[in-house]
């Protein structure tokens, strides 16, 4: 059995993942093994299906352990693949047990959990300056808690809106002149009604980060801080409260997006003039889509912001091998890798230079030009937690029930509750 250095210990308690006491002590310098020629050993990664194609990534993988081996020939990397469906509680249990990976593939809001209570190992220690160039800034929002790095970023997205062109010259606009702005969009928002179409998908039953967060982040708001300043019903975030009520009582966005998981009908259907999407969004519309499109930048409020994750690898603090590890995951995320990896999964890279894979592609090359602008969602240790609180006020504040003003206060009262618990 392998022996860890520090022992987890994760129970499951009314749905909540409560971890005991860990250290949070990464003060201590690592022996950098790559200086010391000490980088051997061995190492098990653990990655996900990113594609329907099994063996194409098994041989992805071994093109990238193949290139990591250059460098450090003295290592073993075994990779693993396991499944997406409950893979928090398959790290979790397995780090718990002392019997865990030393490198796993993290999101946004699973990174702050792990790292708040001591569960990740801090990079920094192992980062020169020269490691984190070119990275596009965004990325590396994600990566960060409480200043300090746990991961390096090798994915990345970027919500924007997409243009149904047959729509834009049906309310007689120009597809070459798309909305820039919030007021840019309202107004065509406006036509797009008289003339019988929706202006916006709009996904209430989803995800936050698909609906209200890009508007709070346009308008200059936020929702919490990793300091626990909760800003949801700050005058700026309540702004974008505001707009989404408004489109929703002037009948801009269906009628079923209070609760709404998908709207595709609408939309493949011709009835909608723009959908938040992105490059799944595009792969789709290059597929099945039977009237022309167009993509523009992020809308612009306050500030020209949207939602985009961000995929990273990341070392548990308990592995037996972090030299090594580290190294594994500087490699993974650089330029050359992220070309190999980012060619097979058609996400988008988060090294500037590595982006060129889609200079073919004329979607995927303007997309990728609005990472800048991505954030990776609320990144705190409760930022998965506080979203159906969110959520509700939204949908009682769409419903009629609820001013903007007093659904955010609302918000604001049950995220403060929530990080009020232990």
């Amino acid at each position: 059995m392998k022996k860890k250095r520090f022992s987890f210990m994760a129970l499951l308690l009314s749905g909540s993942l409560l971890f005991s006491a860990c250290s949070n002590d990464t003060s201590t310098t690592p022996d950098k093994g790559k200086d010391s020629g000490k980088v051997d050993g061995e190492i098990t990664v653990w990655v996900h299906p990113y594609t329907g194609d099994a063996k194409k990534e098994e041989e992805m993988w071994k093109e990238i352990t193949a290139n990591y081996n250059k460098e450090f020939p003295d290592v073993e990397v075994n990779i693993e693949t396991i499944p997406w469906a409950n893979r928090d509680q398959k790290v979790l249990t397995a780090l718990a047990a002392n019997n865990g990976p030393d490198v796993f593939y993290a999101i946004p809001d699973q990174m702050p959990q792990y790292a708040d209570v001591g569960m990740l190992l801090e990079l920094d220690p192992y980062l020169e300056d020269s490691d984190l160039e070119g990275f596009v800034d965004t990325s590396l929002v994600s990566t960060t808690w409480k200043d300090k790095k746990y991961g390096l970023p090798i994915l990345q997205e970027a919500y924007t809106f997409i243009y149904n062109l047959d729509v834009v010259k049906a309310i007689g606009e120009d597809p070459a002149n798309l909305p820039q702005t919030w007021e840019e969009f309202e107004a065509w928002a406006a036509k797009a009604k008289e003339k019988g179409f929706y202006a916006l998908n709009y996904l209430g039953g989803g995800s936050m980060n698909g609906t209200i967060y890009p508007w709070i982040w346009q308008a200059g708001g936020d929702v919490v801080t990793d300091e626990n300043e909760v800003l949801i019903n700050s005058s700026e975030s309540v702004k974008a409260f505001e707009m989404i009520n408004n489109f929703y009582q002037k009948g801009y966005i269906p009628e079923d997006s209070i609760t709404a998981t998908t709207q595709d009908e609408l939309w493949f259907g011709g009835k909608i003039l723009a959908q938040l999407g992105s490059g799944i969004s595009i792969t789709m519309m290059e597929k099945e889509g039977e009237f022309d499109f167009a993509i523009a930048p992020p809308l612009t409020g306050e500030k020209q912001l949207t939602y985009g994750t961000t995929g990273m690898f990341v070392v548990p603090s308990n592995s037996d091998n972090p030299d090594a590890a580290a190294e594994f995951v500087k490699a993974v995320t650089n330029a050359e890798n992220q070309r190999i990896f980012n060619t097979v999964t058609q996400y988008i890279p988060t090294q500037e230079e590595a982006k060129d894979i889609f200079d073919s592609n004329q979607y995927m090359s303007q997309l990728a030009t609005y990472t800048q602008y991505a954030l990776p969602g609320v990144i705190h240790p409760k930022g998965r937690a506080i979203m159906p609180f969110i959520q509700a006020e939204i949908q009682a504040m769409m419903a009629g029930d609820k001013t903007p003003q007093e659904a955010a206060d609302a918000a604001a009262e049950a995220i403060e509750a929530e990080l009020a618990k232990p």
